[in-house]
């Protein structure tokens, strides 16, 4: 029997981490290029459900994620302004860890099992047989007429009603979620019109919610922890070809496949 062809895995998020602790698992040679390092924050709701949750435990990583912090969520909430829903549980509960612990967990779980991690290096190459795309989402500047940007900071002196909660407004939404030690990761995403001029907020005024609403209360007294704030802007919420070529258009895409918002 032939030896197994090397996989090429390009970006070290939780789908290119994950997808090379399953080859090695295996006994797959795999290799993960990452731009960046670890540990380092991301802007990310921070907790793991469904299909998430049940892919960790095959991998047998649950005890690591429990043995790093993570905590189980059961209950969730909904808020628009004023407006609340009752805090209902979860169909299943989800598991609460933040990215600069979890990524760095699996990185070396990765490397233990015998996977190669490349950091620091952008692939310059062609996609084609035995290069995993797992790099996310292509920058799109502007989206349907509109600029979509996401910021997240983890806070003290906050008490969340429910493990999970989710604040809506006319710009965007705004998630907090229970994380281990008494913080809570503070997760949004916004948008606004390319003219419009820019509001004079900084992240944490995006984060913060309009005075008056449940989350501009639940927020009044949060303390944050600067070291932790980020942002990213350019995402698309349209579903891209994981085949897609780098310079293919995705507005052709859409067109050519009915996807849209």
């Amino acid at each position: 029997m032939s030896a197994p062809r090397p996989i090429t895995i390009v970006g070290g998020g939780l789908a290119g981490l994950t997808l090379g602790i399953g080859l090695r698992q295996q006994g797959i040679p795999a290799t993960v290029i990452e731009a960046g390092h670890y540990p380092r924050h991301r802007v990310c709701g921070e907790f793991i459900s469904g299909r998430g949750v049940e892919m960790l435990e095959r991998l047998g990583l649950r005890e690591a994620l429990a043995r790093a912090g993570a905590v189980e969520a059961r209950t969730a909430a909904f808020f628009s302004g004023r407006a609340q829903s009752p805090v209902r549980p979860m169909p299943a509960p989800a598991l609460c860890l933040s990215r600069f612990l979890l990524d760095e967990l699996l990185a070396k779980e990765f490397q233990r099992l015998g996977g190669e991690l490349r950091l620091h290096e952008r692939w310059r190459d062609e996609f084609g047989e035995a290069v995993v795309r797992a790099s996310g989402r292509r920058p799109q500047p502007i989206e349907n007429g509109w600029r979509w940007f996401g910021v997240k900071a983890h806070a003290r002196g906050v008490k969340p009603v429910a493990d999970l909660e989710m604040h809506a407004s006319p710009g965007g939404y705004v998630g907090l979620c229970r994380l281990s030690g008494g913080e809570v990761n503070v997760c949004g995403l916004f948008r606004r019109r390319p003219a419009a001029p820019a509001p004079a907020l900084d992240e944490l005024g995006w984060l913060r919610g309009n005075p008056g609403s449940v989350l501009h209360e639940r927020l009044a007294r949060a303390e944050f922890d600067a070291g932790s704030i980020c942002a990213v802007a350019g995402l698309s919420l349209a579903p891209h070809r994981a085949a897609a070529r780098p310079h293919d258009d995705p507005a052709s895409d859409r067109q050519r496949h009915g996807h849209g918002l």
